[in-house]
């Protein structure tokens, strides 16, 4: 996937402060070398993760209960003002990026993800049912490809990527979603389960590549590479001594990293940040002629939550770090 961004690459995971997408897109396009398709929540209830990706699927309509996004009978107001809500982020990524000509990233919430955040019509998450997993699945896939379509012709200088956001995957994997009540848990989705469920969405983007996000603890690198994604993208904060050799064997098999390298919690400057990068692949067992084609700076997680001025400073950070970095030749950079 290295072939997909420019040696010296930052980009975002996603969400971003604010309700204007003009200003959001214009924001992006201008301060990353890999910028992305802006998510705005704060602009309500259709804008959020989830509900920007319900928007996307194809003859499966969800609505808003009490508990959240649930599986419905038929679409209503509440898929109605997702889809219109992304209609006009995507018009305002059009009018921000005329003329651009690279990569430009777009992201979905994962089908194990969508799974255990999605409530049922009448019972459980749909994770807990395997025939509905495998339904979401094949509908967000066939919504992937027509997003993908879409931006194509919005953006036709742009090289597409797809991001595949999988932060609950380490907990379906384990068991732990909680069932309505609270008192209980979900039964574990298997592996192989898990990864065919994840392929089929990856598979959406076969011709401009695709990369999985999870800013959680446990990342399964294993399956996320089996599932067929040229990178990985991750909170390095959370990267154990012990997950050293599984990073590492997914990279010797081709994986990509995007190493969220600068805090969202936390301030740091591009020369820490870069020099975070460099001491990873140093335990991975990875010299610069490796990492230097492999990978892409980013913020930890979503900066939803944090002043326009601060997201607009980690994604400086994030740029001049991985600046710092392509003019690094193993030494100081």
């Amino acid at each position: 996937m290295s072939g997909s961004w420019a040696v010296g690459a930052a980009t975002g995971v996603g969400s971003l402060p604010g309700t204007d997408p003009l200003a959001a897109a214009t924001l992006v396009l201008g301060a990353l070398t890999v910028p992305h398709v802006p998510e705005l929540p704060a602009r309500g209830v259709g804008a959020d993760a989830v509900g920007r990706t319900a928007a996307l699927l194809v003859d499966l309509p969800v609505e808003v209960v009490a508990s959240g996004w649930q599986v419905a009978a038929r679409p209503g107001a509440d898929i109605e003002r997702a889809r219109q809500l992304l209609v006009e982020e995507l018009a305002a990524l059009e009018v921000a990026a005329r003329g651009w000509a690279g990569p430009l990233k777009t992201q979905v919430v994962g089908p194990l993800t969508l799974a255990a955040s999605l409530g049922q019509a009448r019972g459980e998450a749909a994770v807990a049912d395997r025939g509905l997993l495998r339904d979401l699945s094949d509908s967000l896939a066939e919504g992937v490809r027509a997003h993908l379509a879409e931006l194509a012709v919005r953006v036709p200088g742009a090289r597409l990527l797809l991001q595949v956001d999988e932060p609950s995957l380490p907990g379906v994997l384990a068991g732990v979603v909680p069932t309505r009540s609270g008192w209980g848990r979900l039964r574990p989705v298997d592996a192989p389960a898990a990864e065919q469920a994840l392929r089929t969405v990856l598979d959406a983007a076969p011709h401009s590549g695709a990369l999985v996000h999870c800013c959680a603890r446990d990342v399964p690198v294993a399956l996320v590479r089996g599932a067929g994604a040229a990178a990985l993208s991750f909170d390095l904060d959370l990267v154990g001594d012990d997950e050293t050799d599984a990073y590492a064997a997914a990279v010797d098999d081709g994986l990509a990293l995007v190493v969220g390298a600068v805090p969202t919690s936390r301030g740091i400057d591009s020369a820490d940040a870069a020099e975070r990068v460099r001491t990873l692949w140093a335990r991975l067992g990875f010299g610069p002629e490796t990492w230097r084609e492999r990978t892409v700076v980013a913020p930890a997680c979503g900066l939803a939550a944090v002043p326009v001025e601060r997201a607009q400073e980690r994604y400086r950070v994030a740029q001049e770090a991985a600046r710092r970095l392509e003019e690094s030749n193993g030494g100081e950079g």
